[in-house]
């Protein structure tokens, strides 16, 4: 697995969004996106993460930024997700976990003391010309988007 860094340019995609449609990174060219990668839709780290994404939405976009939640649910898991916490931002479905490796949000790691396979929950702030700001592994589900807003600067 290799992890990205700031520099490196982000991979490109195309996912199904939680309402069925195609969303590609390139749509996002000229804006910066903050694109984070989460385990599961609807439980409980996962939801909180995603609802202080939605808290924080207005100071992010007020910022120019845009935030795109990816996991390995199916849309309609997703679009569950989105109707029961009001979240207010595209959740997308990488099912086959193409992006999640190509961005290297899914590999080994420690879960209770022992060593799995599985979703590294990681956070990318991407720049207008599609290279890489800031590349955060192994984040935290509570306070990250705290942590994120203070070192960008966001008030």
């Amino acid at each position: 697995m290799s992890r990205l860094e700031a520099g490196d340019a982000a991979p490109d995609f195309t996912l199904t969004d939680d309402e069925g449609n195609e969303v590609s990174l390139e749509s996002f060219r000229g804006k910066r996106v903050i694109l984070y990668f989460y385990p599961a839709a609807m439980t409980p780290g996962c939801t909180k993460q995603a609802c202080d994404f939605r808290d924080n939405l207005g100071a992010l976009t007020a910022q120019g930024f845009v935030v795109l939640g990816v996991s390995k649910d199916k849309p309609a898991k997703l679009q569950q997700f989105r109707a029961r916490d009001a979240l207010t931002f595209p959740l997308l479905s990488d099912v086959d976990l193409d992006v999640h490796k190509a961005y290297g949000a899914y590999g080994e790691k420690t879960n209770y003391g022992k060593t799995v396979m599985g979703v590294i929950r990681s956070t990318f702030v991407i720049d207008g010309d599609g290279k890489i700001e800031k590349a955060l592994y192994n984040v935290k589900a509570t306070g990250h988007v705290a942590r994120l807003v203070k070192e960008l600067g966001i008030s």
